[in-house]
């Protein structure tokens, strides 16, 4: 398993769009986890990033699962990872670990410029570093 940590990111809902309009290139199915009124301006700025392109993506707030008709949309915005299933990637852009982390082959941590994200985004890393198979990366995005 991959963990990726992208720090330093100054702007980190049109850091996330670009990676999101990139992973839906490449046909990946994402998950994006993280505080709830986050996931709400991320769902809009996805609407309105880039003109000439669109990320298909659905939010699902708390507990509620999609329907087998939605279920087929590639990205998912979620505030509880066990909605969805059969993801590939996971983008976190909350403090904390996200709970069903170990069912994706790669995760991509999203760390804002500052230090108190920057603490948060250590602890992690620590806790990731301690299972075996968990290959990190870490990407300077911004002076951290």
């Amino acid at each position: 398993m991959k963990v990726e940590f992208h720090s330093g990111v100054a702007e980190p809902l049109a850091h996330t769009c670009r990676l999101l309009r990139k992973a839906h290139a490449a046909g990946a199915r994402v998950v994006v986890h993280g505080p709830g009124a986050l996931l709400n301006q991320l769902d809009q700025a996805l609407w309105t990033f880039d003109a000439l392109s669109f990320v298909p993506h659905g939010r699902l707030r708390g507990a509620s699962r999609p329907t087998a008709a939605q279920a087929r949309t590639p990205t998912w915005l979620v505030d509880d990872v066990a909605a969805v299933s059969a993801r590939e990637v996971l983008v976190n852009l909350g403090q904390d670990m996200v709970e069903g982390w170990e069912g994706f082959g790669r995760i991509i941590e999203v760390v804002p410029a500052d230090a108190q994200a920057s603490a948060a985004a250590r602890q992690r890393w620590r806790r990731y570093a301690e299972r075996p198979g968990v290959e990190l990366v870490h990407h300077a995005v911004g002076a951290t």
